[in-house]
């Protein structure tokens, strides 16, 4: 029986690939994605603190705009205070409703990621030629604020089509977030005979489908950070491995939480002479100057 398949990856095993090594000689890369995004009111898509009722729905609305308003400004405090750099991951409407916010990140030198025009609204149910003009209108809005367009991309609440690879290789991006399926980039094959890389972004360590999916309190969650950082300090011994946290400031902006955050923060900060602390962008840079089928 032969399943069907998407056609992008051969199968290889992460004890089974060439070996390399990150800038300076390090073992594991990590960085931290700070999701910004902008919601439609009384209508569209968004995650919900409670289930929400007839819109508009105040309730839900409120709780994510927190996020912009406050929550993602405390996680900014925080990384700085432990000198960290960010990708923020950004909805292009962000620049109509809070451009301070997309400038702090500017200021900082941070990555600046597609994550499609608004998280109202999913990519992956649109057809072919609507997909297409709203990656180009989101690329677009963010290379005129940001005097270049982004390389990477992470879609809408991770929606993709049949085609979103092909779409983002052919927009010019070198990289996407989508997939969580390894601890190393990976090439996707694209038609015309193109590639685009596939850096692991987690949907392990990531607020929406811990706290909001599967309800795990704070305090857990930040150990679980440091638990995942020091066992993949261990594995790197043996290949060269990639850690992403992806935050939302309306969940880990949240002073409870944002207590926890710190404290798993400082612990990944005082080992910064053993690891790459970087961007999704810079790894898929260094993957792609790296010889041909070295990276599977």
């Amino acid at each position: 029986m032969s399943l069907p398949t998407h056609g992008r990856y051969d199968y290889v095993p992460i004890n089974a690939r060439p070996n390399y090594h990150w800038p300076g000689g390090k073992r594991l890369a990590i960085y931290l994605a700070l999701n910004l995004e902008h919601f439609a009111f009384g209508e569209g898509l968004g995650a919900e603190l409670a289930p929400g009722g007839p819109q508009p729905d105040v309730l839900n609305f409120a709780w994510r705009d927190y996020g912009n308003r406050v929550g993602a400004w405390r996680l900014l405090e925080l990384f700085d205070e432990h000198a960290l750099p960010s990708a923020a991951l950004v909805n292009s409407a962000m620049y109509d409703y809070s451009p301070q916010l997309i400038a702090a990140h500017r200021a900082r030198g941070d990555e600046i990621v597609g994550h499609g025009r608004t998280n109202s609204e999913r990519q992956g149910v649109l057809d072919e030629a609507a997909e297409r003009g709203l990656i180009v209108e989101a690329t677009a809005r963010i290379a005129r604020e940001e005097g270049a367009p982004p390389t990477g991309w992470l879609g809408p609440w991770i929606s993709q089509s049949r085609v979103t690879p092909d779409l983002l290789a052919e927009a010019g991006y070198r990289y996407l977030l989508d997939w969580c399926m390894d601890d190393q980039p990976i090439r996707f094959r694209v038609r015309n005979g193109g590639t685009i890389l596939a850096v692991p972004y987690p949907q392990e360590l990531n607020d929406i489908p811990m706290i909001v999916g599967r309800k795990i309190d704070a305090t857990i969650f930040a150990d679980m950070i440091v638990d995942n950082f020091d066992e993949m300090r261990r594995q790197s011994n043996s290949q060269p491995l990639v850690m992403g946290i992806a935050l939302h400031g309306y969940l880990m902006g949240q002073p409870y939480r944002l207590k926890h955050l710190r404290r798993a923060l400082a612990h990944i900060a005082a080992h910064r002479d053993e690891v790459w602390i970087t961007t999704p962008g810079a790894i898929a840079a260094h993957c792609l100057s790296l010889p041909a089928g070295t990276v599977p």
